[in-house]
C-alpha cells in the first residue's frame, strides 16, 4: 500500500469548495485545540530499557531478555549486613536484569528535566504484571502483580558538577516461575513533571542464545540489520496470529521471495528481522499440486513457547528455550518439519489455550485437516479430523469438498469448519460444519447463502431466507469466534454475524464490492477488518454498524494534523504491514519511506479519533448572524458525561494479588542509590516472591500472609534498626524498612470496570452507570394508579453471552435536578453451569456487554491526550472456582485441640515445626482452613468433605501413592477385608456409602481401631498421606477444595512380621554381646601374660642396643687420648684392664 493508497485524492473543487475550506478551518481549529493541551502538559513520556547488573550506569546500553536463572551476585552484600532485619542463614539470590527507566520529553532526553523531575519529588513506581501459564497442571494458576519504586542511580559517565550530570532511575527486573510474559506499567508518585502512564511488553525471548564470542545471536536463523524498501513496498499487508496474552515472541512473514521473517519480544516497539535456518530446496511430496517455487513463508503462529511456520506447503516448528516453563532445556536446535507427507495449504490458529495445552490447525489441500496439540510446549504428534469415516457419507452427495477455514472453540471440545462444496460445474454453496472431538459426531450448523441478499438501505438484516438477493455471489474466506460474547462472524465479500451459530444478521454497511482479507480483534468487544485493497473497518461486536477508517474524510483530517505537527510516525509514503490489537487498543506497524530511506514503526490507529473527525466532516452547520457565518458541529450522543460510580474494591473479582517492595534507604545525603544498595534491593524482592511461591503449601502459618515468617523474628527490634538508621550507623549504608515488603489487600477501584472478572458459586457484582442527558431527555407520562412517571430517552441495555448461567438486574433512578439517570447494574450467577473444579482450572468464559442505546461510534471523552470512546463496555466474566483460594491444614489449631481433647501431647523426639507429630492412640481431630491469598480472609473451614488415606510409606522417601483399591479398602466402612485404616462415630456417609462424611462438628478420627497398621501406611515415625474433596458432598461453592497432605503419626502398633523381625534382631545382638563377655573373660588373663613377656622382651632390646651404641663411643675417646698422651693411654689402660672383668660378667648374665 503506496502513496496512493494511503493518500487518496480529495473531493473535486468545484463541486464542494467550500468543503475543503472548512475542513481545513476544522484542522486548524483542532490543531490549536491540541496546541492549547500541550501548553498545560508537556509530551513527556517514559522510556524502559533492561540492563544487566554490569552494565548499570552506563549511557546508551540496552540488554535483550532472555537470561532465565537466578544469579548468585548479591549473596556478599547481604553478609555484611549487620544488624539489619535480613537473616544471615538465609540465600539471598537476585534477578539477571534491571529495569532503568528515563522519561523522554518531545522524543528526546534532556539530562536537565530528569534532574529536575528528581530535585522536585518525582520517583517512578513500577508495576509488573505476570501472566498465567498456559500448563496448569504444572503451575499454579493466579494473577500475581508486583509493584516497586524505582531507586535513582548517577550514571558512571565523567562529570564535572559536584553531585551529578546524568542519572536514572532502576528497579530489578523480577522473573517467575511458569510466567514467560510480563507486562510492564510505569506510573509517576504524583510529584514533580506530569508524566502520562505508560505500559511496556517485557517478555522472555527463548529463541536468543550467547554466542561463543559472548555475543547475542539467534537461534531460529541469521538476523539481518537491512530493511530493504523492496522487502516492504508494495506489499500487501497480512495477519499477525499468535496465542492470546500467552506468546512472549510474536513472529510475521509474508516477505516475497525471502526466507525472512520480523521477530519481536515487545509487541514491536522493537523488532528483528531474521533469516530461518530452513532448507530453500522444493522437498514437497510429488502429489502436492503447485504451479512455482518460492522461498516466502505464508503463515507463522506463535505459542507460549513454540514457533510454527508455513513455506509453501511444508509445515515447520521451533520451540524456544524457557527455563521456567519446563525446568529443563527443551529447546529446539534446528527448525523439524511435520506433517511431510500432507500437502498443506494453510495454517490456522487458535487464539485461546485450554484444558493446559495450546492448539494449531493445518488445511490439506483435501477433504481433512489435521489438530496438532502443544502441551507444556511439546508438539505433540497431529490427529487428523474430522475422522474418515464421518466425511465418507458427507463426500458421498458432493463432487468436491473442501475445508476453507478452522475455528476451534476450546470450551465446547468442537471445531467449526467453513466447507466449500460443488456439483461439477455448477455453483459453489458453502456451509458451516461443527465437529464434536469428544462425542465424534459431525453437522451442518449453517448454510451460507448463495448471493449476498438486498439490504434496501438497511443497516443489517436478519437472515431468514425470504429476503431478496443481490447478483453477487457470496464468497466466504474465514470463520473468527470470540469466546467471551460467543459472536462468530463469517467474512468474505460480505459479513455475517451470529451469537448461536445458527441465525445470523447481515451487515450491510460493509460493501459487497469489497472482500476481506482479515481480521484483527481484540476479544474485549473491537474488531478491525483489512481488505484486499487495504482498506480498514471498524465494528463494535455486539452492534449492527460498519464504520471505515481508511480511506476516509476523518483519516484526512488526521492526516493533515500529523503533518502539522511533523509526526514521525507518518510518511507521505508509507506501506502497512500487519493491524492488530495489543490491550484492546488498536496499532498499525508501517513500513515509512522518506527521500530512499526505510524504517518500521508501531503506531497506534486512532480510531475514536477517525471517528470523531468524521462525525464532524459529516455533520455541521452554517448559521448566518449579522456579516459573518458561524460553524456549529451536530452532537448525537444521547449523554453528555458517563460515569463509572459505587464500583466495588476490585481485587475479590479480579483476584489479583499484589506485592509492594520500596529500595532501601540509602544514608548518603545526595539520596543516590550505589551498586550494593541496588544488589540489596534486587536479593530483596527475590526474597519476596520467593516467600510467595513457598507459601503454597498444604499447612497454614499462625499469621495468613507470606511475609510473616520473613519479619516474625525481628519485628520486636524494629525500633532498634530504626534508631541505628537515624543515626547513620547502619551496616552497608543502608536502611531496609521490613513494612516496605508487603503484600497489599486493598487496593481500591480505579472508576473502571476491572479487566476480567471471576465469579463464584451465586457471587454478584454490581455498579452503577452515571449518565447525564444532552438538552431536556425527560417528560412526565401518566399511568393508571400514579399521578405520573418519568420518562428517559437514556436507555442502558445489557447483553449477556450466556443467559442461560448469568444473570443482571438494572435498576434505574431519575435525578430530574441534575438532569441525569443513575443505572444500577446488578451480575450474578445463576449457579447452574457449573460443577466444582481445582482453583483456576477449566473456567467457563462469558461477558457481559452494557451499552448505551444510540451511543455506538457517536460518544467520545475528551482528554488533554486523546479522545475516549464512551458508551460501550465489556467485561470478561470467568466462572468457575477463582484463582487464589486454597484449603489448608489448620496446624495450630488441631494441634491446641488435639492436647485439649486428649489432655496430653507427645510431638516427635525430633521437632519439625512443618509438620508435627500426632500419638497413634489418641483421637484425631483435623481442622482446616479456607484461606483467600488475594483478600487476605482466611477462616475456619465448616463445610462437608470426603477424608481419606491415599498413600504412605516407613519413610519420607518411601512413600507412594495407593491404587484405587487400596484406597478403598484403607478407608471405606463397607470393606470387607479387614484392611480398614480409621474409624470414626460419624455416621453420615456418601450416597454410596463407600466413605464417611466428615465435618467441623465430626467426632474426630480414631486411628488406633485396628491393631495393627499395614507397613506401606506407615512405622513408628511413618507419614500417611491424607486427601481432603469436596465433590459431591457440599455444593455451596464451586471450589473443589482438594488437599493432600502428610500426618506424622508416632507410636503406631507393630505387626506381627514386623515385631518378629525386631525381636528376633534384638535378640541376636544380645546373644551376641553375652557371648563376646564370655570369650572376653575367658582370654583376659592369657592376654596378660602375652603382653607382659611382650613389653620385657621389647625392653631388653632397648637395653642391649642402649649398651653397644655407648660402648662404641667410649673405644672412640679411648684411641684418641693415647694419641695425644701416653700416660693418659696408660691410665685409661688400667682402667679398662680392672674394668674387664665386671664388663665380661655383665655380658654373660646379659646372654643368659
Amino acid at each position: 500500500m503506496c502513496d496512493s493508497a494511503m493518500f487518496p485524492a480529495g473531493l473535486a473543487w468545484p463541486k464542494v469548495r467550500v468543503l475543503q475550506v472548512l475542513w481545513a478551518l476544522l484542522a486548524v481549529l483542532l490543531a490549536s485545540r491540541r496546541l492549547w493541551a500541550l501548553k498545560d502538559f508537556q509530551e513527556c513520556t517514559w522510556h524502559v530499557v533492561l540492563n544487566e547488573f554490569h552494565v548499570v550506569g552506563e549511557d546508551g546500553v540496552e540488554d535483550r531478555f532472555f537470561e532465565q536463572e537466578p544469579m548468585d551476585t548479591v549473596g556478599k552484600v547481604f553478609q555484611t549486613l549487620v544488624d539489619s532485619p535480613v537473616d544471615p542463614n538465609e540465600e539471598y539470590l537476585g534477578f539477571p536484569y534491571y529495569l532503568k527507566i528515563n522519561y523522554l520529553c518531545d522524543q528526546k532526553l534532556s539530562q536537565d528535566l530528569v534532574r529536575m523531575g528528581h530535585l522536585t519529588g518525582l520517583k517512578p513506581l513500577v508495576l509488573v504484571t505476570f501472566q498465567s501459564p498456559v500448563n496448569f497442571y504444572r503451575w499454579k494458576i493466579e494473577q500475581l502483580q508486583i509493584q516497586m519504586e524505582a531507586a535513582p542511580f548517577r550514571s558512571k559517565e565523567e562529570c564535572i558538577a559536584e553531585e551529578v550530570c546524568s542519572m536514572s532511575w532502576y528497579t530489578p527486573m523480577p522473573i517467575k516461575n511458569g510466567s514467560v510474559v510480563m507486562h510492564v506499567d510505569i506510573s509517576s508518585n504524583g510529584l514533580g513533571t506530569f508524566i502520562q502512564d505508560k505500559g511496556f511488553h517485557v517478555n522472555i525471548n527463548g529463541f536468543l542464545k550467547r554466542d561463543h564470542d559472548d555475543s547475542i545471536v539467534y537461534t531460529v536463523g541469521e538476523e539481518l540489520y537491512n530493511l530493504s524498501p523492496e522487502h516492504f513496498v508494495g506489499i500487501s499487508s497480512r495477519p499477525l496470529w499468535y496465542t492470546v496474552d500467552q506468546a512472549p515472541v510474536l513472529i510475521l512473514g509474508g516477505i516475497p521471495n525471502e526466507k525472512y521473517v520480523l521477530m519481536t519480544d515487545t509487541s514491536f516497539k522493537d523488532h528483528s528481522l531474521v533469516e530461518l535456518s530452513i532448507d530453500s530446496c522444493w522437498v514437497g511430496s510429488v502429489y502436492c499440486p503447485h504451479s512455482g517455487f518460492t522461498a516466502t513463508i505464508y503463515d507463522t503462529i506463535a505459542t507460549e513457547s513454540t514457533l510454527f511456520i508455513r513455506q509453501n506447503q511444508l509445515v515447520y516448528y521451533f520451540t524456544g528455550t524457557y527455563t521456567t516453563l519446563h525446568e529443563s532445556n527443551r529447546g529446539s536446535g534446528d527448525w523439524v518439519r511435520v506433517l511431510a507427507s500432507e500437502c498443506i495449504k494453510k495454517l490456522c490458529p487458535a487464539h485461546f489455550h485450554a484444558n493446559g495445552s495450546e492448539y494449531v490447525m493445518a488445511l490439506t489441500g483435501l477433504e481433512r485437516e489435521f489438530h496438532l496439540l502443544c502441551p507444556d510446549g511439546q508438539v505433540g504428534p497431529f490427529e487428523m479430523l474430522p475422522r474418515p469415516r464421518l466425511l465418507s457419507p458427507f463426500s458421498l452427495s458432493v463432487y468436491t469438498c473442501n475445508i476453507i477455514w478452522s475455528e476451534y472453540i476450546a470450551g465446547e471440545h468442537t471445531l467449526l469448519l467453513l466447507v466449500e462444496t460443488g456439483y461439477g460445474g455448477s455453483s459453489k454453496l458453502y456451509q458451516v460444519v461443527n465437529y464434536n472431538r469428544v462425542t465424534d459426531e459431525m453437522d451442518v450448523v449453517y448454510k451460507v447463502p448463495e448471493f449476498v441478499p438486498e439490504a434496501r438501505g438497511l443497516e443489517f438484516l436478519m437472515i431468514l431466507g425470504t429476503e431478496t438477493y443481490t447478483n453477487t455471489p457470496m464468497v466466504p474466506k474465514g470463520i473468527s469466534f470470540n469466546p467471551y460474547n460467543n459472536l462468530i462472524f463469517i467474512w468474505g465479500n460480505f459479513l455475517l454475524q451470529s451469537s448461536d451459530k445458527e441465525n445470523f444478521i447481515y451487515l450491510a454497511d460493509f460493501p459487497k464490492e469489497q472482500t476481506i482479507k482479515y481480521i484483527a480483534r481484540s476479544f474485549l468487544g473491537n474488531m478491525a477488518i483489512v481488505t484486499e485493497t487495504e482498506e480498514i473497518w471498524y465494528l463494535v461486536e455486539g452492534t449492527y454498524r460498519v464504520y471505515q477508517l481508511f480511506p476516509s474524510r476523518g483519516w484526512d483530517v488526521h492526516i493533515s494534523l500529523q503533518l502539522m505537527q511533523q509526526s514521525s510516525l507518518y510518511a507521505s509514503n508509507e506501506t502497512m504491514v500487519t493491524l492488530f490489537y495489543e490491550d484492546n487498543k488498536l496499532y498499525q506497524l508501517v513500513y515509512l519511506m522518506y527521500k530512499h530511506e526505510g524504517w518500521l514503526v508501531k503506531r497506534p490507529m486512532p480510531v475514536e479519533k477517525l471517528l470523531m473527525y468524521q462525525q464532524y466532516t459529516n455533520h455541521y452547520d452554517l448559521e448566518r448572524k449579522g456579516n459573518y457565518s458561524t460553524l456549529s458541529f451536530t452532537n448525537f450522543c444521547p449523554f453528555s458525561v458517563m460515569r463509572l460510580r459505587n464500583l466495588p474494591r476490585p481485587q475479590r473479582y479480579t483476584r489479583q494479588e499484589r506485592y509492594r517492595a520500596r529500595p532501601p534507604s540509602i544514608l548518603e545525603r545526595s539520596g543516590f542509590h550505589t551498586k550494593n544498595s541496588l544488589a540489596i534491593y534486587q536479593g530483596l524482592v527475590y526474597y519476596l516472591l520467593w516467600l510467595h511461591s513457598k507459601y503454597d503449601k498444604p499447612y497454614a502459618d499462625p499469621v495468613h500472609d507470606p511475609t510473616w515468617r520473613w519479619w516474625r523474628n525481628n519485628k520486636q527490634d524494629k525500633d532498634y534498626f530504626f534508631f541505628l538508621a537515624s543515626n547513620w550507623r547502619s551496616a552497608g549504608g543502608v536502611y531496609i524498612d521490613m513494612d516496605s515488603y508487603e503484600k497489599i489487600y486493598n487496593l481500591e477501584p480505579e472508576y473502571e470496570l476491572p479487566e476480567r472478572i471471576f465469579l463464584d458459586k451465586g457471587t454478584e457484582y454490581s455498579f452503577t452507570i452515571f449518565l447525564s442527558a444532552q438538552g431536556r431527555s425527560f417528560r412526565a407520562q401518566a399511568e393508571l394508579g400514579s399521578a405520573f412517571q418519568l420518562q428517559t430517552q437514556v436507555d442502558v441495555g445489557v447483553v449477556l453471552a450466556n443467559p442461560g448461567c448469568i444473570e443482571a438486574l438494572v435498576k434505574q433512578e431519575v435525578l430530574i435536578n441534575r438532569n441525569s439517570v443513575l443505572f444500577l447494574i446488578t451480575l450474578k450467577d445463576k449457579k447452574l453451569c457449573y460443577d466444582q473444579g481445582i482453583s483456576g482450572h477449566h473456567l467457563m468464559k462469558t461477558s457481559m456487554m452494557v451499552n448505551v442505546v444510540g451511543s455506538s461510534g457517536l460518544c467520545f471523552q475528551e482528554t488533554h491526550l486523546e479522545p475516549h470512546m464512551q458508551g460501550n463496555l465489556m467485561v470478561p466474566v470467568l466462572i468457575g472456582c477463582p484463582p487464589g483460594k486454597r484449603l489448608a491444614f489448620d496446624i495450630t489449631y488441631t494441634l491446641e485441640y488435639s492436647r485439649r481433647q486428649n489432655k496430653h501431647y507427645f510431638d516427635c523426639v525430633h521437632v519439625d515445626p512443618e509438620m508435627p507429630c500426632f500419638l497413634f492412640r489418641d483421637i484425631f481431630y483435623p481442622f482446616f482452613l479456607i484461606q483467600d491469598l488475594v483478600t487476605g480472609d482466611s477462616g475456619s473451614f465448616q463445610g462437608s468433605y470426603v477424608l481419606l488415606v491415599v498413600g504412605g510409606g516407613p519413610t519420607l522417601e518411601s512413600i507412594r501413592d495407593y491404587s484405587n483399591d487400596e484406597i478403598y479398602r484403607f478407608n471405606s466402612p463397607q470393606d470387607k477385608t479387614n484392611s480398614l485404616i480409621w474409624t470414626t462415630r460419624t455416621t453420615r456417609t456418601t450416597k454410596d456409602s463407600a466413605y464417611h462424611i466428615m465435618s467441623y462438628e465430626s467426632p474426630g478420627i480414631d486411628l488406633a481401631a485396628r491393631p495393627s497398621w499395614p507397613p506401606s501406611v506407615g512405622s513408628p515415625s511413618g507419614p500417611p498421606i491424607l486427601s481432603t474433596s469436596r465433590r459431591g458432598v457440599d455444593t455451596s461453592t464451586y471450589c473443589n477444595y482438594q488437599l493432600t497432605f502428610l500426618v506424622h503419626i508416632h507410636g503406631l502398633p507393630l505387626s506381627s512380621k514386623r515385631a518378629l523381625f525386631i525381636f528376633m534382631v534384638s535378640t541376636s545382638v544380645f546373644v551376641g554381646l553375652v557371648i563376646f563377655y564370655i570369650i572376653f573373660c575367658l582370654l583376659w588373663p592369657l592376654m596378660v601374660k602375652g603382653c607382659t613377656m611382650l613389653r620385657w622382651k621389647i625392653n631388653d632390646i632397648i637395653a642391649s642396643d642402649s649398651y653397644y651404641y655407648c660402648a662404641s663411643i667410649s673405644g672412640i675417646s679411648s684411641m684418641s687420648s693415647l694419641r695425644h698422651s701416653r700416660q693418659g693411654s696408660i691410665v685409661s689402660s688400667r682402667v679398662e684392664e680392672d674394668g674387664a672383668e665386671p664388663r665380661e660378667a655383665m655380658e654373660e648374665q646379659l646372654m643368659t
